[in-house]
């Protein structure tokens, strides 16, 4: 989920960008430092904005730089256990789907797509339910459900994000639409 936090921290400024306007150079800097990080308790931080200097800087004695103790707000993006979010499928390997949720990437075994043997066309970036015909390929639209959630602060990239399908209202728009013909059918 996103969420736009208030956030304060210390930035370094070094002696070479002194002569310029501080305010654009605080907000570069924060731009710089923070965006693109994670933080455990806030997630991966997407965008800095609004940044405003707590008062007077100080200069460490042989450093040279300013010490700025800055707040500003953060566009942060934190996956949430159990939540479900729209997510789109970007590779199809073996063993299941990775799919973009947001600014992340998140695994999709394939054991959680749907309650069929599943046929898989590595080659062709697609998988099939052997009994249902049911298809999932790269660039599909789907609904998931976040099962694991392991972020890595030092690597944001690394973080490990688990998906399941194999709920009721999650999957393609299109399987339930085959759901609902299907049970249209029989009753």
């Amino acid at each position: 989920m996103y969420y736009m936090v208030k956030m304060e921290n210390t930035i370094r400024i070094p002696p070479s960008m002194i002569g310029e306007d501080l305010d654009e150079v605080s907000s570069k800097i924060v731009q710089e430092t923070f965006e693109g990080t994670m933080d455990k308790e806030y997630g991966l931080i997407v965008l800095t904005r609004n940044v405003k200097r707590i008062g007077e800087g100080n200069i460490l004695h042989g450093d040279g730089a300013i010490y700025q103790k800055v707040e500003f707000e953060a566009l942060t993006f934190k996956p949430e256990l159990h939540e479900v979010v729209d997510a789109i499928v970007c590779d199809i390997v073996e063993f299941g789907a990775f799919c973009h949720i947001g600014p992340l990437d998140a695994l999709l075994h394939k054991s959680q797509i749907m309650d069929d043997k599943i046929l898989v066309d590595v080659e062709n970036k697609r998988m099939e339910g052997k009994e249902t015909k049911k298809t999932l390929k790269v660039g599909d639209k789907i609904r998931v459900r976040i099962v694991t959630v392991s972020l890595n602060e030092m690597n944001p990239r690394e973080s490990k994000i688990g998906l399941t399908m194999r709920q009721p209202g999650l999957g393609k728009e299109e399987w339930k639409e085959m759901e609902k013909k299907k049970k249209e059918k029989e009753g």
